[in-house]
């Protein structure tokens, strides 16, 4: 089979050029979607009267044959052919002939290849929202385990406030929901067919995008026939979603990086997520955290990519955009392996209860509880602001807690109530002083650990 533009170019390609322009070695990755796409488009051609029955038949079966010969490995690939598209009708034709010429009816590689790539991206947010509930799962059942342990939250890295750590960790929750709603809200916006718009304009030929679109999923088919062929927000979005997964796992990995120090202690990675060092004996290191972190850049080049190649590309379809699948293909397959070592990290650490509770007290974490205290009794807020850094340079200068301080420092900021405002003091009266909706509170993370594992389908107990 020559090239499909031997017609015009009868001479051949130089082997230099079929070697630069190639795309079989990333694109061999949607063979799946490019021969669904190609049974449906065949049905309709035989539903509108184009083929007849008996050949959408022979090629449904065909290309079923072809799909099983590539999951098997007895699939031969060239380069000459270009992509997986010209591969498959390649071998389609070798199989039955002139009947295998008839599939390309009514439809361009600028088309096929958009609904060979909304499917593969389909498919994949699907699964990245399953890798996401799994990650969501294991912080909330983490959470449960350890829902009365109180650590340290930091601005700055430095000691600011305490709180329960089920809290800190319903926090990436809310975040990857977020990311959920992101990936469903693309999955949504790119649920249109493009097949059928052919090479830029559509076609004369009466066919019935309706009919591939039902076959197919779609939602409905995109209404701008030039819109199709230049068309990839759709990929340019999924990588932004992708960005998004990417950069709050690397923020969990670095403050789980940090947390596992033996200057923090909070808590201890499982030894099957850790690695060693090849001179130092003693070292335990956190390199799947470090690279989960690190891996992140590579899904934000991902995204500078897609957004240059496409920034000054005229209509309608240009080779340019053979280019975007690798960054695509390389963010999809990063942050979904990221997840899928995140679960199992986070459900088998361990918070270091004993570590954590002996250093509570330092760093002064009550300190904005007591300004509030002092609130309560009619202490003006930045009077009251002003009052306890004056305490806390006090206890620094003393060696002490707040708690410890004399009562008569109390009683000059809020005579006849020192002892009430002095009652709030220590880490966990300090805690349980919270009441608002969406604090630390611990009736409140009580009620959010039960609502998230209600919503994710989990038994807490």
């Amino acid at each position: 089979m020559g090239k499909a533009w031997s017609g015009r170019l009868p001479e051949g390609t130089d082997r230099r050029v079929e070697q630069f322009t190639e795309s079989i070695s990333f694109d061999h990755r949607l063979y799946r979607e490019d021969i669904e796409g190609s049974r449906a488009h065949a049905s309709m051609l035989a539903h509108v009267g184009i083929i007849t029955s008996e050949e959408a038949d022979q090629l449904d079966k065909t290309l079923v044959t072809i799909r099983d010969e590539i999951e098997k490995g007895d699939f031969t690939y060239d380069i000459s052919l270009e992509d997986i598209h010209m591969h498959i009708e390649r071998r389609l034709i070798e199989l039955v002939g002139d009947t295998g010429r008839k599939l390309h009816t009514a439809r361009s590689r600028n088309d096929q290849v958009a609904t060979d790539l909304k499917l593969w991206v389909r498919k994949h947010l699907d699964l990245l929202d399953s890798r996401l509930e799994a990650v969501q799962r294991a912080f909330v059942t983490t959470g449960f385990r350890y829902k009365d342990v109180i650590v340290p939250a930091y601005t700055h890295l430095q000691r600011a406030q305490p709180v329960l750590v089920a809290h800190a960790l319903l926090a990436y929750v809310e975040k990857l929901q977020r990311d959920r709603d992101r990936a469903r809200d693309c999955r949504a916006r790119l649920n249109t067919l493009p097949l059928g718009a052919a090479a830029l304009a559509g076609t004369t030929l009466p066919i019935d995008r309706q009919f591939v679109a039902e076959a197919l999923g779609f939602d409905g088919v995109a209404a701008n026939s030039i819109d199709v062929s230049s068309d990839r927000d759709f990929a340019i979005e999924t990588v932004f979603v992708l960005t998004m997964v990417a950069e709050h796992l690397s923020s969990w990995a670095e403050e789980w990086i940090i947390w596992a120090t033996t200057e923090f202690d909070v808590l201890t990675l499982p030894d099957a997520f850790c690695t060693g060092s090849s001179i130092m004996p003693h070292k335990k290191n956190p390199d799947i955290l470090e690279l989960i972190r690190g891996k992140s850049a590579r899904v934000i080049g991902d995204l500078q990519s897609l957004l240059v190649l496409v920034k000054a590309l005229p209509l309608a379809y240009n080779r340019d955009l053979q280019e975007d699948k690798p960054p695509l293909f390389d963010a999809m397959e990063t942050v979904l392996a990221c997840l899928e070592l995140a679960e199992p990290l986070i459900a088998e650490t361990t918070l270091n209860r004993e570590s954590i509770a002996e250093r509570l007290p330092e760093g002064f974490l009550d300190a904005t509880t007591l300004m509030e205290q002092l609130i309560k009794v009619g202490v003006p807020m930045r009077s009251a602001h002003e009052a306890v850094g004056g305490l806390v340079r006090e206890a620094i200068e003393r060696q002490c807690t707040l708690a410890e301080l004399d009562l008569e420092l109390f009683e000059a900021l809020a005579p006849g109530k020192g002892n009430d405002v002095k009652s709030s003091l220590g880490v966990e009266r300090a805690l349980a002083a919270f009441q608002s909706e969406g604090s630390t509170a611990p009736e409140r993370v009580e009620k959010q650990l039960r609502i998230w594992g209600k919503r994710l389908g989990l038994e807490l107990s």
